[in-house]
């Protein structure tokens, strides 16, 4: 256990004793326990496998490269259709999780092992088109290219996706100013 992240499962308002059996069971398949995103996430030789989080209406297990695992149990739920590598097991007591205690060893212990054989998801770089309005911006300012290309492939998506939500052109064009200067300091969207 790492006193660093005793922080989170003791300010956590919900979801406490689910919490505490989860990462009894992650610890347990021998990975390093560490804070990562506000969040316990559990590495192996330095590689993200698996992290905690807790929302309103449920808590999960998030494994970071959850695409590549087999699910024989069907239990994986994509986030959102936007997410392409990480996968959750999602939970609302404590006695599902103590019922799925020899499944979620399974499934760490083959995240584990992709993890060991340096698999990687292959992910779409920018499979949404870029916006004309962030394109026009893009194209007239080499810095601003340049910047946002630097960005990681996530970080990229996300601001297209964001750009492309709004419906109308000025919104967009609003969008793209307001999130110019975040761009430039090689921050994502949400990293403010």
């Amino acid at each position: 256990m790492n006193p660093k992240v005793e922080f989170y499962f003791e300010k956590a308002q919900k979801w406490q004793e689910e919490f505490k059996i989860l990462r009894m069971i992650v610890l347990e398949c021998s990975l390093t326990e560490e804070l990562k995103w506000g969040h316990p996430c559990y590495t192996f030789e330095k590689k993200n496998v698996v992290l905690i989080h807790g929302f309103k209406n449920y808590c999960a297990l998030l494994f970071i490269k959850g695409a590549l695992l087999t699910d024989p149990e069907n239990i994986l739920v994509r986030q959102t259709k936007n997410v392409q590598a990480a996968r959750q097991i999602r939970f609302i007591d404590v006695r599902e999780i103590i019922k799925m205690k020899s499944v979620l060893k399974a499934y760490i212990h083959e995240s584990i092992k992709v993890e060991k054989a340096g698999l990687k998801v292959d992910f779409k770089k920018n499979p949404e088109p870029v916006p004309d309005e962030f394109q026009k911006q893009l194209d007239e300012s080499a810095a601003l290219a340049t910047a946002f290309h630097k960005l990681t492939p996530g970080r990229q998506r996300a601001y297209i996706l964001y750009f492309s939500s709004a419906k109308q052109s000025k919104t967009r064009e609003a969008r793209i100013e307001k999130c110019m200067p975040q761009i430039f300091k090689g921050k994502g969207l949400t990293d403010w």
